[in-house]
């Protein structure tokens, strides 16, 4: 399989100190889903990727393929390995959808 890379065109950053109040709220049992820790501003317009959606936009650089993401996740969050895998292509996916990630 092809590796994943992030659009070269997109600017992005990673909300650090955020990204650490939802790893202490996901440890506390919080629900954190919808909090943002990656920003990507595209055409003007900005947008937020969630905690997983921005570690697996962080480890598109290149060099790794999809199920080598699933790996890397996988030794982050304890869940089934199909679990992970389904969200990673379903996020994936949208996102070459969407022209935010090419194959390298």
């Amino acid at each position: 399989m092809a590796v994943l890379l992030r659009n070269p065109d997109i600017v992005w950053r990673r909300e650090k100190r955020r990204e650490e109040q939802v790893l202490q709220e996901l440890e506390e049992g919080g629900d954190v889903e919808d909090r943002g820790t990656v920003i990507l501003l595209i055409s003007g317009m900005m947008h937020q990727l969630n905690l997983l959606g921005g570690m697996i936009w962080d480890l598109c650089d290149g060099s790794r393929d999809q199920e080598q993401i699933v790996d890397n996740l996988l030794e982050e969050f304890d869940v089934e390995r199909e679990i992970i895998s389904a969200d990673v292509t379903d996020f994936v996916a949208d996102l070459l959808k969407r022209g935010w990630l090419i194959y390298g």
